[in-house]
Order: structure tokens, then sequence, then C-alpha cells
């Protein structure tokens, strides 16, 4: 095994643990304390994959979250994992990585050959290539696209791991634990206030583990690790490795990816993989650092061509070297830092090539005391070589070329302030001419941005920006922090000057590297007309993908508008969208997969209901009994029919807990009601129930309940099973976009009161036998739509007069812990009257007999006309929906409106879906009239019924059709009757 580029000294590796792990099937060894591209590095590895479109060599051109190119895969089967960055991968014993985007080898790539084709490859080429012939598009156009698109491979196995979703609550969040963030957490912390630390990284300190520097007399790695041992101490202080805050949100709302065991070969056992943050802060800390800018010039792409920043974190950390002969191409006195490390580590630096022709003596003085090569003013630079770097031609100001002997060339650019969570919320970035990028703009709600993110390039400023941030940000929130001591630091040189593109070259000159956009890919999007820095995105592909431009959108932008005479202000950046990173669709879904999707949810009767045989059927999440079948009975309909029979001479009980119920309450709760219910309650008395309809904003029935008031100012909303949490969300954003200034609270209490519709003619016998004298049911003092809150067995217990299904009947709410108990309770009270547990079925059989709407009529296709309930839209006051009811299409007299049906032949068989034809009517759709939406076997009437719509539907009863059903070979002739089958006064309800 090679360690060509180890270091024998140095870094903060632990040679002492060492590691084996593979990478496109060969064996190597890293150390702990590694990532893969370190430990490839040291290996001697330059090539790890190929680019995007022209499937060229790439190499390592940065050390973190912002490399566009060593994109690779890790493990394998279930577990592989597509496009993960080789130099965020902490390594791990057995891990198996293996580069993306060649066949059939990294070496030896067929897609190569696109390079030849670059001419015809250029911005936009898919937009003018693949518009003719029109025949090309599904046949060839369209498969060629979908085999070439993406780098990586997904896995198509089940995922094994698991994910979790966490909460968490502070008040200051730091992000990022670079100086800037170590001081702003210290300073917080140690006023008292909670604090939570995040940093994507596996070790604190940021930039001060990559360069060497020195803090109060120590070097800054260290005093970093003394920051962290004194953070640690603090009790309300978390510290988050791993973790990178991807988005920023409203309210003080921050979304975070927790790598839990991304470092290892597998997750423990018990153990997410990933846990996703929601992180709520009362104030936020940005110290998410800069990102250094690369240099577009010829063959900047080469394996071995990386950044200054990246190399002086390889050698200071990781003890690896960039390469064994190395130049170093610069526009700052930051990347002089990395040719002084390099000299220090025993690495040749063959030359600094500074474009500016000023440059700090005391930077030439110590290059020439050890020998170092200077070439100022240099204004044009190329870099040549094959699967590597070979040599580097520099043109200087004179005009004269010289070439120089590398293997590796370090760039540097200046360093861009990483605002990409700044811009999250809104923020505009603001140009700053002094440090050439741009920088926060106006200042952010709830979040200080400190350090290198603001713009500061002294570690001094930096750190004094953090600590000012920190301090500040727990005085927002109520903590006096004590006063900062500053650190000593060691000076520092800071001057940069913009370097975009040097003289134009005959080489191909990459600003995205992960997406090959060239300087002539820009230039040919600002010649066709796309000046806008938006459209420039979309055009060329720059900044786009997993990148999302954090090492090209600056130099793209400004080739654009030098391209257009146009200064930087003026052609402005884009801004930036969560996630920061990529984030696994696992971490957001967290458990909610298969049954933790949609859970199944079991009511407070479930284990009675069980207990008696009940069949189940899931309405909603919801586990309902469906029937229950007796002694004998092997058919469902035999089942269902006895039980609605059992209802209408009897007494009948049914869980009805499913329904939603929300709990509305202010001063103003009537009138919000009001303004989401089409009817009126404001005027409802207190102790009464009334039916409400509920209208989408386009004038189509939402949802039809009932609200029942038991105070002043305090009303209990019901809703259908299906749609309560559609209702409740209907009514959150009624509340609080719609009528904020509304005093009104609403909460959901379904899970909190289980509910028993208690049925039939001996109904209130019933209820007097079960409640005593806690509650007079009489027909004088508790009539129909009455409803009391009363003590029950030392309870509070709610009772209705409310019927679906014509009977005179109730439905009694107790507390949920109290439901099993209640309707073991109302069985043994109902014994000697002849009780019968009914399911949904009969529940529904029930209700088709009187008419009654239900989900398959409230199908959102239809009007409160059309279902014959017009006459509750008020016309006194103003509802969400009143308005788009009113258009003439959803009034047009021809629409289908309810009717009910039953067949001619009383022992046909009705089916919903069938289509209503005229008889003797051709099928056709010109020929539709309307259709079935519900049907039931009626034991009161002895034959199949239904409910539909029919066009003109009143106006037709007695009149037949045809009842339609080609799929299942159905055509009944039916008659059109009135929706209520049975009991149509309502003798029954009011008994």
């Amino acid at each position: 095994m090679s360690r060509a580029n180890r270091l024998s000294a140095g870094g903060q590796i632990d040679r002492r643990q060492p590691l084996d792990f593979t990478f496109d099937g060969r064996a190597y060894t890293g150390c702990a304390g590694d990532t893969l591209a370190s430990a490839l590095l040291a290996a001697g590895v330059r090539q790890f994959g190929r680019s995007f479109k022209y499937h060229r060599l790439r190499g390592v051109l940065t050390a973190g979250s912002d490399e566009p190119n060593a994109l690779v895969e890790l493990r394998r089967g279930a577990r592989r994992e597509a496009n993960s960055r080789a130099t965020t991968v902490e390594l791990f014993a057995g891990l198996d990585a293996r580069s993306q985007n060649r066949w059939p080898s990294l070496a030896f790539d067929l897609g190569a050959i696109n390079s030849l084709f670059s001419s015809i490859f250029v911005a936009g080429f898919y937009y003018k290539t693949f518009m003719w012939p029109a025949s090309f598009w599904e046949k060839l156009y369209e498969p060629a696209i979908r085999r070439a698109a993406g780098l990586g491979r997904a896995s198509l196995e089940h995922d094994p791991d698991q994910y979790e979703k966490a909460h968490a609550f502070c008040d200051v969040l730091v992000i990022g634990s670079g100086p800037a963030g170590l001081c702003a957490a210290l300073a917080a912390s140690r006023s008292g206030a909670r604090v939570i630390l995040c940093e994507e990284d596996f070790v604190l300190g940021g930039r001060l583990n990559g360069d060497r520097r020195e803090i109060d007399g120590i070097s800054g790695s260290a005093w970093a690790r003394q920051v962290e041992v004194e953070l640690a101490s603090f009790p309300d202080l978390r510290i988050m490795r791993r973790t990178t805050v991807f988005g920023a949100y409203d309210g003080g709302t921050f979304g975070a990816l927790e790598r839990v065991c991304d470092h290892l070969p597998e997750p423990v056992a018990n153990q997410p993989r990933q846990r996703f943050w929601k992180i709520v802060a009362r104030r936020a800390v940005l110290a998410t650092g800069a990102i250094e800018r690369p240099i577009v010039f010829g063959g900047n792409d080469r394996p071995g061509v990386m950044m200054a920043g990246a190399a002086r974190t390889y050698l200071n950390r990781f003890a690896v070297a960039p390469g064994r002969r190395v130049v170093v191409f610069t526009s700052t006195d930051d990347a002089w830092k990395t040719v002084f490390d390099l000299h220090h580590a025993g690495i040749a630096v063959e030359a600094v090539v500074d474009s500016r022709r000023e440059i700090n003596p005391s930077l030439i003085s110590q290059a020439s005391r050890v020998d170092i090569r200077v070439i100022s003013g240099a204004v044009g630079l190329e870099a040549h070589g094959g699967s590597a770097l070979r040599k580097v031609q520099v043109l200087d100001d004179n005009g004269r070329s010289m070439r120089l002997t590398a293997d590796a060339l370090c760039m540097s650019g200046g360093w861009s302030p990483n605002i990409g969570l700044t811009t999250h919320l809104g923020g505009k970035p603001r140009w700053s001419q002094e440090i050439a990028a741009f920088v926060p703009g106006e200042s952010l709600r709830g979040i200080l941005v400190a350090g290198s993110a603001s713009g500061a390039h002294s570690l001094r400023k930096v750190m004094e920006e953090g600590a000012a941030a920190g301090v500040a940000a727990a005085a927002a929130t109520g903590f006096q922090a004590p006063v900062w001591q500053p650190p000593r630091i060691d000076d520092e040189l800071t001057d940069a000057r913009a370097l975009w593109r040097p003289t134009k070259s005959k080489l191909k000159s990459f600003v995205d590297f992960q997406n090959d956009v060239t300087d002539e890919d820009v230039l040919l999007a600002a010649r066709e007309g796309f000046r806008s820095v938006e459209l420039l995105k979309r055009y060329t592909t720059l900044g786009m993908a997993t990148d999302q431009g954090k090492t090209s959108n600056l130099n793209g932008h400004a080739i654009l508008a030098e391209a257009t005479q146009r200064t930087m202000p003026e052609v402005g950046t884009t801004v930036f969208r969560p996630p920061y990173t990529p984030v696994a669709i696992g971490a957001l879904a967290g458990t909610h997969r298969g049954k933790h999707f949609r859970p199944t949810r079991l009511t407070a009767g479930y284990a009675w209901a069980a207990a008696r045989g009940a069949k189940f059927v899931e309405a909603g999440q919801w586990l309902r009994p469906q029937w229950f079948a007796a002694a004998g009975e092997t058919d469902w309909l035999d089942t269902v029919s006895r039980e609605a029979e059992a209802v209408r001479t009897s007494v009948g009980v049914c869980d009805v807990s499913t329904l939603g119920k929300i709990d509305v309450q202010g001063a103003d709760a009537g009138k919000f009601l009001d303004s989401v219910y089409a009817n009126k309650f404001s005027t409802l008395p207190i102790g009464k129930v009334r039916y409400g309809l509920m209208l989408r904003e386009d004038g189509f029935v939402m949802d039809d309940g009932t609200a029942a008031r038991f105070g002043t100012e305090h009303y209990v909303v019901s809703t259908t099973t299906v749609n309560a949490g559609k209702v409740m969300q209907h009514l959150e954003h009624a509340r609080q976009v719609l009528w904020p200034a509304l005093d009104v609270q609403i909460v959901s209490v379904t899970e909190q009161w289980a509910q028993y519709a208690i049925a039939g003619p001996r109904s209130r016998r019933l209820l007097e036998a079960l409640l005593g004298d806690a509650l007079d049911v009489s027909n004088a003092a508790f009539p129909h739509l009455a409803c009391a809150e009363f003590a029950w067995s030392g309870f509070r217990a709610r009772l209705f007069r409310m019927s679906f299904s014509g009977e005179l009947a109730y439905e009694l709410a107790v507390p949920a812990r109290y439901g099993d108990a209640a309707i073991r309770a109302i069985m043994t009270a109902g014994q000697e009257l002849g009780i019968t547990p009914y399911g949904v079925e009969a529940l529904s059989v029930l209700r088709i007999e009187k008419g009654h709407v239900a989900g398959n009529e409230l199908n959102g296709m239809t009007t409160a006309t059309d279902l014959g309930l017009g006459k509750l839209m008020s016309t006194q006051k103003d509802f969400i929906g009143r308005v788009l009811a009113a258009r003439p299409a959803l009034t047009d007299p021809d629409r289908p409106t309810l009717v009910g049906v039953k067949p001619v032949e009383t022992t046909a068989r009705l089916r919903a879906g069938a289509h209503f034809l005229e008889v003797g009517a051709k099928p056709s759709l010109q020929n539709d009239q309307g259709y079935i939406t519900s049907v039931a076997y009626s034991p009161m009437l002895g034959c199949w019924i239904g409910l539909g719509f029919l066009a003109r539907g009143p106006e037709r009863h007695g009149e037949r059709v045809r009842a339609y059903d080609p799929l299942r070979g159905g055509d009944v002739v039916v008659e059109i009757t009135s929706p209520v089958f049975f009991d149509p006064d309502g003798a029954r309800l009011h008994s």
C-alpha cells in the first residue's frame, strides 16, 4: 500500500488507529481522523470521478462541503448512497467507495468521447438540439437523456436503516464552530443562556484546524480544544457535531441534519442512521465562514489543481501533502500562508504566481529567505497534463511565457462569505467592493451574522465579531454576558484583489466544475440574451444540482458582468434555497414509513369490539367496526340487515369516536364559525346543536357536520372522519391568515373523547337506566338537537341529541380513558332492551334510507344546491365560498342534483358508480345524465336503494331511467324518488 503523500509527523489524525477501506475495488489504509478524500490523497490517488457532461477526470478541489468534484458512491446493496462528498465522508474501517459517472472504469471511460463534441454541447444545446424531428423525442431523445442523467446510482432495494425526527429549543443557536462560532457560543454560554452549537464537521474549530495560527500562545487547533472543554462544562449548552443546519424558516425555526451513524459501517442497534432536527431558537448566530473562490484559467479542472486553503487543511489537519512539487496561483495574501506551510512541511514550492504587481514586501522577503520563486503581475496561466497535472504555463505582464514543472497547483481568487442561510428568509445579498464579494444585506430577523460570513477576514476581527454576536444574542433573550476578554492573536496580512479570469486560454476554463460550465458558456449566454443571473443559471446550469454554486456562482456572475459591461451590483446574484447540502428523503420522512407513515389509530372501544368478533375496516387512519357477525351468520349482508333492523325496531350502539372534534373558544368564536360555515352559528342558543355546511373557497362543499354550543364563548365542532384533518387545517388557516384579529382559539380534541351513538326507539329508556339522576333525558327537558355537559360517575361527560340514522338517537361522549368502560356500561344497561352493536355498514344503510349525504356525496365536486342544502347558505352574512358558489355554472338548474333511486324490479341489485341514461338511449358521454354515489340493501323496504346525482333531479321524481354499469355488466331500470326513503316526516326523530 502506498502512502506517497502522507507526512511522517503532524496533523490531527491518529496513526495508532489504521483503518482499511477500498476505493474502486482497491485496498487502502487510512487513519482515524481522516476523511475519505484525505486518506486517498495520502495514498497518492488523484482521480476521484468524472464530470457530468464531458466526463473529464476530476480530482479533489476543496476540503469541505463546498466540494463540487469528488462525489463518490458509498457502501453497497441497500445502503448504497450516491453523490457523497469524499471531502466530508469520515473514514471508518471497511468503508467501500466507488467513483461515479464512468464506464467501464475511472481510468478508461467511454463517456469521455463527449469532450470531442464539446463544440456541440454548449450552453443550452438541449434546447437547440432536441426540437426536431418531433417524432424523435419519445423514441430517441428522452431515453438518451434519461440514461445520461445523474451522476451516481440510487439503490433500488428497501432501505434497511431507520431515521428519526426530533425537536430542540434554545435561546441562542450558533451555526458553525470556527473561531467566530466558538467565541459566540462561549460568550452566550457564559451568560447562562441555553445554547446549541451545530457543526457539520466531526471536529470543532473550522479553519483553526487547517491553519498554523497562534492564539494565547498555543496553536489555533489547541485553543479550539481548550474552548471545547469549557463549553462542555456548561449544563445548558449542547454541542451537535456532524450536524448541518440546512435551512432557515419563519419563526426562528431551523432545519438541521445530524449524521448519527454515517461514520460507522452500520448504524448502532436501536440508533437511527440520521436524525432530522427542527430547532427553534430565540436568536441565531450565523458563523458559517467563507468559501474560497477558484480562478477561471485554462485547464483549471486537472486532477492536482485544488484550492490553496484546502491544501493547508490537508497539510495541517490531515498530514497530507497535496503534491511534491507545487505552484501557488493567487491574488491574495491568504494564499501565501499555503506557500509557507508547504515549505514548512518540506514540500518544494516551484513558484508563487501572483496576479498583483504590488505585493507586501514582507511576503517577498520571506519567500526570498527560503529561496521560493515569485512571479508577480501574472496575466495568464494554464494547467497541462492528462490524468494528472504535469506542468504549468505562466504568462507574465510583459507577455513572456514560462513553463513550470509541478504535480500540484494551489489557487485562490479570494474568499466569499458563506451567506446561503441568510437568503432563505428573503435576505438580499449586498455587494462589497472592499472584499469583492457579496455579503449579507439588510438585518435579518433574529439572526446575527459574524466572522467571515459577514465579510471579516482577519482572525482577530472574526473572533471579535463572534464574541459580540454571542453577547448580543444572549442580551436579546434576557441574559447578561460578562465582559469579553479577547485572546492574544498573531498578526496577519489580509490584502486581496479580485481575480476572476486571467487572459483567455485555448484550453477549457471551467466556472462550474460539477456541471461542466465554462467561461465560453457564460459568454455565449450573454450573447444570446440571457443576461439575468436567474436566466444564466437555468440556461447554462451554473450553480445547479448538489453544489448550488458554492464555488462557481461569483465567478460566473463576474464574467457575465464583464461581458455585458455592467458592474457586479448591477448584475447581482442568485439567492439560495434550502437545503444547504443534500438531505436524504429518508431523513425528512423520519419514522413515517409504511404503517408509521399512516399509523393505524384505534378507538377506546377497540378491545371491546374485537372481543365481540367485529370485522374492522379502515376509515381514514382509524379502524372502525364494519359489522358484528352473530353465531350462524356467514353472509355479511345478513349481518348488516339484522343490525340495521335492530336499530329501527329496538336500540343499537355504534362507536362514532372517529368523527372529528374541534374545540372552538373565545369571544369571537361565534363570529368565526359564521365566517367558515355557510349557515349561522353565532345565534345558536347555549345547550343546542346545529347542522352546518362548510364550503371551500371555490364554492364547492368541503365537509358537513355539527356545532354544539356549551357556553357563551365555547363551541364543539364535529366533522366527518376522513376530513377531520383537512377541516382542522382549513380552520387554522382561516384563524391565522384570514382573520388573525379575531379572539378565537381552536384545538383538535378528536382523540381526547370517546363517543357512542345510541339509536332506536328504546334509546331513551337505555339512557335513563344508564345515567340515572345525572341528567334528565325526557323529551321535554332534552329535545331534539339539545346538548349538555354533566357530571357522571366522577367525571365530565357530554350528551348530544342528534341522529344520523333518522331514529330517536343520542351521542354520549366521555373522556377517552373511560371509553372502554363506557361501552361496556352501555351494553349492560341495554341488555334487557335487546341492544345490538352495529358497524359502519349498517350505519350506511340507515343514513341512505334517510337520505343523509356522506363521503360519497361530499366528493369535492358537489355544491350545497346539488345536495339539496342550498337553503342553508345564509344571505345575511359573508362566509368562505359564498361568492364563487354563485357562479353561473354552479347555479345552473340543469346540474345533477341529489335524488334517491330504487329498482323497478325489486330483486335487481344496484351498484355505486352506475351512470344514468334515459331508457333506450345509447350509452355515450353525450347521453350521460348523472351517476349513483351510494347504494345499500334496505331491510325496511325489502330492496336495494341508492343515492345519486341526476340532471334536474328534484323535478324528475317518479321518472324511470337506466342505471348503466358496463364495467360490472349492470343495466337496471330504476325509479327516481326523494332521497328520503324512510320516515319522510321525521316522526321517529322527534319522538
